[in-house]
């Protein structure tokens, strides 16, 4: 019977929520259980709220920071409301990861650009990559990009606001539950199958691969390799910046057991303003876990922007290519790519757990399919900037580092460090 989360503000939205709660029951044909947690400003009493606001704020409240909410302007209630919920949602998501019986499968949440912000933040904090997630949202059809973050919420939008029961209200909040319905039931079957297999010699190790249009060639023949020789299941991420993001989120919540991080352009647009930044902790989270970790260079050659017109005015007479319409993509100069060999070095010195389970690799003959002699990206005085300044800062560190005259896309060198880290990982056969 799964068990599903409805997160809500009851003194603003309280016959909405209930309307939400009684169709995931209808949906379900009462298979479902459903617990509301009143996450509003001002106490509401009902017997289907499950989880009272006072609850939360009294039981629930951030450690040694306890605040009479009422006094609270509305954009410090919604960031308390978002810690006390948290609070409450991290204890019952753990006591459910150790006592099936008490387990949830799925989190639903209505109401406007607040309430959104409330129930994603509380999301995000807690619940993992996988775990169903919806909000159904006046702000789905805007930038999502602050709601999501790296995880895998799932935004509807309400169309009309979620402000009164009406015709048009009753059938989004009736197709959100049996959205979440299906996704729950879904989750407690898998998660019950896996649990079944955890453990066992059937289970295959995972390993996450980054990739990007320009380094496609490259992890595609990894993964078939790894795939087709090895008890491995690849996890591939698109460096967008979440991409990137999620495959350290996926670390550190011991998904992935192994990294091979051919594609590290997105330390490119976060030194340089880029487009898809993943945020100044990336490459940090596989060097504190301790696993086998392999980084390449692939795509440093590039920084991405949007269209043309969008191109910030200091870059204006940098060398460009414009990789689709509404992508272009900046060369990375001599001193850009120091920055970038220097932020490499450095976050292995300073984060690398274990030294010996880290290698370095740099392919020479090209950073990326545009960067090969000949092709439009191609800066010898750029590259020997990244290489020597990741060679000579590696130096008396023990990290094992490779330089191959090959580029990043030929074939011999993604089978080559496909090898390394099976090796890494003690697979070899």
């Amino acid at each position: 019977m799964p068990n599903i989360v409805l997160l809500g503000t009851c003194d603003t939205k309280l016959d909405e929520l209930l309307y939400l709660r009684s169709q995931i029951l209808e949906s379900s044909s009462n298979d479902s259980r459903v617990t509301l947690v009143d996450v509003g400003r001002s106490p509401v009493e009902h017997e289907h709220i499950n989880i009272s606001q006072k609850t939360l704020t009294s039981q629930y409240t951030p450690q040694q920071d306890a605040k009479e909410v009422g006094t609270l302007a509305r954009g410090e209630v919604i960031k308390y409301m978002i810690a006390c919920a948290t609070n409450w949602l991290r204890e019952t998501y753990e006591r459910g990861s150790k006592d099936p019986t008490k387990a949830i499968h799925g989190c639903v949440a209505a109401g406007g650009t607040g309430g959104t912000s409330l129930a994603a933040s509380v999301m995000r904090a807690v619940l993992p990559i996988g775990f169903p997630k919806l909000i159904l949202s006046t702000n789905a059809s805007g930038d999502t990009r602050p709601v999501i973050g790296e995880t895998d919420i799932t935004l509807m939008y309400s169309v009309c606001d979620v402000a009164g029961l009406n015709y048009l209200l009753r059938r989004i909040l009736a197709n959100a539950a049996g959205s979440i319905v299906g996704m729950a039931s879904a989750y407690e079957r898998l998660t019950s199958q896996e649990a079944n297999q955890e453990g066992s010699s059937q289970r295959k190790k995972r390993v996450g691969l980054t990739m990007f249009g320009v380094t496609t060639p490259c992890v595609d023949k990894i993964r078939q390799h790894l795939e087709a020789n090895y008890p491995i299941e690849c996890i591939v991420f698109h460096c967008t910046g979440a991409g990137g993001r999620a495959m350290e989120r996926l670390v550190k919540e011991g998904v992935l057991e192994a990294v091979l991080d051919v594609t590290t352009t997105e330390l490119c647009d976060q030194l340089c303003g880029g487009v898809m930044d993943a945020g100044p902790e990336r490459l940090e989270a596989p060097l504190k876990a301790g696993i086998p970790y392999i980084i390449s260079v692939g795509a440093t050659d590039m920084v991405n922007f949007g269209p043309k017109s969008t191109m910030p005015e200091r870059y204006a007479n940098r060398q460009l290519f414009e990789h689709n319409p509404t992508v272009t993509l900046m060369r990375t100069s001599p001193a850009e790519c120091t920055a970038i060999g220097q932020c490499i070095v450095d976050k292995i010195k300073k984060f690398g757990l274990r030294k010996e389970l880290v290698q370095v690799v740099l392919p020479t003959g090209g950073v990326s399919m545009i960067a090969v002699p000949g092709g439009p990206f191609h800066d010898g005085k750029a590259d020997e900037a990244l290489f020597s300044t990741i060679k000579n800062g590696l130096i008396g560190t023990g990290i094992s580092l490779i330089e191959d005259r090959r580029d990043v896309n030929d074939e011999g060198f993604a089978v080559e460090i496909a090898e390394r880290l099976v090796k890494a990982m003690d697979l070899s056969r």
